[in-house]
């Protein structure tokens, strides 16, 4: 809305409201530093042993360290089936996304290069960091914590519901023993 305008009826279960937007507090700018990167993921498995994950990861990486497309092994050898099909893209990752050890890793990797076979807890890795940026997230952050106050107020009635509901049907009956 702008300021100054008035919205339709809107129905809650409060009631019905019509809201009038009178101003707007400009709020601090939220950036976001995010980095652009790609992986190929070998899995351990009951199958696949620690040792021959990362043979494979090293074997990998020398073909990536001759020439070889890291989009088509991607699609061709890594285990996360999600980023596969696009080559391995993640696309812009958040700082604090993914766990500890990849996000080390991608954060120490400059721009272009191909990180060395690394261990997370789902397998090897091997990443390559295309680009880094700082984002403006103002409106995701503004977006979630409003998702978050509805969230919480939905909850807080369907609570108060509940209670009254649980007073409405409780049965007391008062049995005095006379002696």
């Amino acid at each position: 809305m702008e300021i100054g305008e008035t919205s339709g009826i809107i129905t809650s279960p409060s009631g019905y409201h019509i809201i009038q937007l009178t101003d707007r507090r400009s709020g601090e700018e939220v950036l976001v530093e995010q980095t652009l990167t790609r992986h190929i993921l070998i899995s351990t498995s009951e199958i696949v042993s620690d040792l021959e994950a990362l043979n494979r990861a090293n074997q990998l990486k020398i073909r990536l360290d001759s020439g070889e497309s890291f989009e088509t092994l991607a699609r061709t050898n890594s285990d996360d089936r999600g980023s596969a099909v696009d080559g391995g893209a993640l696309g812009w990752v958040n700082k604090g996304q993914m766990v500890p050890e990849f996000e080390e890793v991608m954060l120490y990797t400059e721009i272009g290069e191909i990180s060395f076979p690394f261990e997370t807890d789902f397998g090897w890795h091997i990443l390559q960091v295309l680009d880094r940026r700082s984002y403006d997230g103002t409106e995701d952050v503004k977006r979630e914590k409003a998702r978050s106050a509805i969230s919480q107020r939905k909850t807080d009635e369907s609570y108060q519901s509940w209670l009254r509901r649980l007073r409405d049907e409780a049965y007391v009956e008062l049995r005095i023993d006379e002696p």
